[in-house]
């Protein structure tokens, strides 16, 4: 796990609020020089602490008025069955997220779809049809915020203990 300073924590959440920051302003924003930033940019990069850039993009605009969570119940806990249904679910175009639960729920699944039909043809075709599903429930999603990692409680810094 990488140590993280405090600068580090300033460039990770500046370039969470903003990842279209240039160089220079984001160099300028956690007091650096434009090299010096630009080489701890490439670390975080190559130690894999920075994964991706992505575009914020918006559902309705691409005609996706209508987001849900599937929560997913399995007929038996084996691997093989994780793993194909977490393939399928993954697989699927209107999948936004995927994640594999400990509890009731095995998977809980974002999904986008166009309106209520779209939603309930999902469902059917590409969950309930799936011999490795026990069991769905569907909550519609009235609203939704993404939000960025707490950068500066990394390695439990700020974070009182127990």
């Amino acid at each position: 796990m990488p140590q993280l300073d405090r600068i580090d924590r300033a460039i990770l959440t500046a370039l969470q609020n903003n990842a279209r920051l240039s160089n220079k302003e984001l160099a300028a924003q956690v007091g650096l020089a434009p090299s010096s930033c630009l080489t701890r940019v490439r670390k975080l990069e190559e130690e894999g602490v920075i994964k991706s850039y992505q575009a914020d993009l918006d559902a309705n605009s691409l005609g996706l008025g209508l987001q849900a969570l599937i929560a997913v119940q399995l007929r038996l806990h084996v691997g093989e069955a994780f793993g194909n249904i977490g393939d399928h679910l993954r697989s699927l175009p209107e999948t936004v997220a995927v994640y594999c639960l400990g509890g009731t729920t095995d998977f809980l699944v974002h999904v986008v779809c166009r309106d209520t039909d779209h939603l309930r043809r999902l469902t059917i075709l590409s969950f309930t049809s799936r011999p490795e599903v026990s069991r769905i429930e569907t909550s519609l999603v009235f609203s939704y915020t993404r939000l960025g990692l707490p950068v500066d409680h990394a390695h439990g810094d700020g974070i009182p203990p127990r």
